[in-house]
C-alpha cells in the first residue's frame, strides 16, 4: 500500500478510506456524569440526554461510525446508563453480526479488577481482551458527549499518511471556553503535537489566531498494538489518573509520533461544526441554533443521515384557530406526537409527545419529551426536563428571582432550568 501517494487519500479515493475504516474498531467513552449540566444528568448520563428533537447526543457519534464505514462499535458505559442502554438496543442494534458488524454495549463489569472504570484510559484498558477478540489494525476513541457531524476516514487516512503513532482531532475554540474543561494542544507547521495541556487554567493562544486555543475533540486514533502498549504502561503506573488527557498524550507526545488532525471542510478549508454542549448554556444554545432558517448543523442532510431509534407517534397536531386562541408555532422544530392546543411558540425545540395548551406561550425554549404545559403558561429561555408537568398559570424565566424561590436553577445567561423534582413531581423516587 502506497501511503506517500496523496490521491489515495483525496475525495475521489473513497474505496481506500474504506479499507482503511473496516480495519478499524470503534470505542465511544459514554460513561461520564456530564456535572456540569447539574440536575439534567441526575438521572441519566449525558450522552443520554435528548438534542435536536428526536435524537440523543450519542446519535451524532454513532451516526458518523455508520457513514464513516467503522462498523465495529463498543459504547462504554458506567454512570447511570439504564436510558442510555434502552436507546442502544432500540435504536443500534440492526448491524449484521455475520459480516462482523456490531454496536456493543461495554458496560463497567471490573474485568480485570475489582475497580469500575477509573477514567477513560482505565475504561479502555479494562476492555482490551475484547479489541484483542476484534483484532483492527486501528482503533479510534470517540467521546460520546459532542455534537457534530464527521468522516473519520479522513483522519484515519491523514493518521496512515503522517505515519503517526497517534492522532488527535482538533479544533480552534475561544480561550476562554478551553479553561479548565478542554484539553489544549500546541502544534509545528506540520501538525506534529509538541505539547498537551488538560484543562489549563491558561490555555496557550494559538499564534496566528489571539484569542482562540487548539482544543481536543476527545477523538483519537491509536496503531492497536501502540495503544495496547500504552495502556497496559499506564495501568502499572500508580501516580497515574488512568486518564487519556491527563496521562497518556502528555506522556506519548515527547516520545513519539502524534500528530493534530484538524476538523475542518476538506474542499472549503472553513471551520466544521463541533459543539461541546457540556453546559446548561451550551445545551440551551445549541439546540437554538436549530430553529434558524439555515443553521449550521444540517440534521436535515440526506448523504450524512443522522440516525436514532424512531418512536412510533402520529404527526404533530395543532388545533384552535380562534383570535383569541390560536395554536401555531413560529421559528420552530416541533417532533411527533405533539399537541399544540391553543398555544404559541416562537424560537423553540419541542421534542416528542408534548402537550401544550390554550393561552400558554413558549419563546426560546427546550422542551424534552412528555410534558405538559398547563393553559396560560409563560415560558421564555427555559429548558424542562421529561416529564414535568406545568400547572396552569406557571411562569418560568419572566421573573429569575421568583424562579429561584421556586428552586429552578437559573444559569449565569439568565436560562432556567426545570426538572420534574423541582415541581414536586419525583419521577424517579426511591422510597
Amino acid at each position: 500500500m502506497d501511503i506517500k501517494n496523496p490521491a489515495l487519500f483525496s475525495q475521489e479515493g473513497p474505496r481506500f478510506v474504506t479499507r482503511l475504516t473496516r480495519n478499524t474498531m470503534a470505542l465511544i467513552l459514554a460513561g461520564g456524569r456530564g456535572t456540569r449540566l447539574y440536575e439534567l444528568t441526575e438521572w441519566r448520563a449525558k450522552p443520554a440526554l435528548h438534542f435536536g428533537g428526536k435524537f440523543r447526543i450519542i446519535d451524532f457519534t454513532l451516526s458518523n461510525c455508520a457513514n464513516s464505514g467503522i462498523r465495529r462499535v463498543g459504547v462504554l458505559t458506567q454512570y447511570k446508563s439504564h436510558s442510555l442502554i434502552r436507546h442502544l438496543i432500540a435504536g443500534w442494534t440492526h448491524f449484521r453480526k455475520e459480516t462482523n458488524e456490531f454496536v456493543e454495549v461495554l458496560p463497567a463489569q471490573q474485568r480485570t479488577s475489582d475497580d469500575w472504570y477509573k477514567g477513560t484510559a482505565d475504561a479502555v484498558f479494562q476492555n482490551l481482551d475484547i479489541i484483542r477478540s476484534v483484532a483492527p489494525e486501528y482503533v479510534v476513541i470517540l467521546a460520546g458527549d459532542h455534537v457534530y457531524k464527521m468522516d473519520y476516514g479522513t483522519m484515519i487516512a491523514a493518521h496512515v499518511k503522517n505515519e503517526a503513532d497517534m492522532t488527535v482531532g482538533c479544533v480552534p475554540v475561544p480561550t476562554a471556553e478551553a479553561v479548565r474543561t478542554l484539553g489544549v494542544m500546541q502544534i509545528d507547521a506540520t501538525d506534529r503535537v509538541q505539547a498537551f495541556q488538560e484543562k489549563p487554567e491558561h490555555p496557550a493562544e494559538l499564534p496566528d489566531l489571539p484569542g482562540y486555543s487548539l482544543a481536543s475533540m476527545g477523538i483519537y486514533v491509536f496503531n492497536t498494538r501502540f495503544l495496547f502498549e500504552q495502556l497496559i504502561r499506564d495501568s502499572d503506573d500508580p501516580k497515574s489518573r488512568h486518564d487519556f488527557g491527563f496521562d497518556i498524550i502528555p506522556y506519548v507526545v515527547n516520545r513519539y509520533r502524534v500528530y493534530a488532525h484538524s476538523f475542518r471542510n476538506e474542499n472549503s478549508g472553513v471551520q466544521s461544526y463541533w459543539r461541546d454542549v457540556g453546559t446548561l448554556d451550551s445545551y440551551w444554545s445549541a439546540n437554538m441554533e436549530l430553529v434558524e432558517p439555515d443553521p449550521e448543523l444540517n440534521i436535515y442532510d440526506i448523504d450524512w443521515p443522522i440516525r436514532t431509534a424512531q418512536s412510533q407517534l402520529p404527526p404533530a397536531k395543532f388545533v384552535f384557530d380562534d383570535d383569541d386562541r390560536r395554536g401555531y408555532a413560529v421559528d420552530s422544530l416541533i417532533s411527533g406526537g405533539c399537541i399544540i392546543s391553543g398555544a404559541t411558540i416562537r424560537k423553540s425545540l419541542i421534542n416528542s409527545n408534548v402537550r401544550m395548551h390554550s393561552y400558554s406561550t413558549i419563546e426560546r425554549s427546550v422542551i424534552l419529551p412528555d410534558c405538559e404545559i398547563g393553559r396560560g403558561c409563560q415560558l421564555n429561555k427555559c429548558i424542562i426536563d421529561r416529564g414535568v408537568i406545568l400547572p396552569p398559570g406557571t411562569r418560568v424565566g419572566i421573573d429569575h428571582a421568583e424562579d429561584r424561590a421556586r428552586g429552578m436553577r437559573v444559569t449565569e445567561s439568565g436560562v432556567v432550568l426545570v426538572t420534574p423534582d423541582m415541581m414536586g413531581q419525583p419521577l424517579h423516587s426511591t422510597r
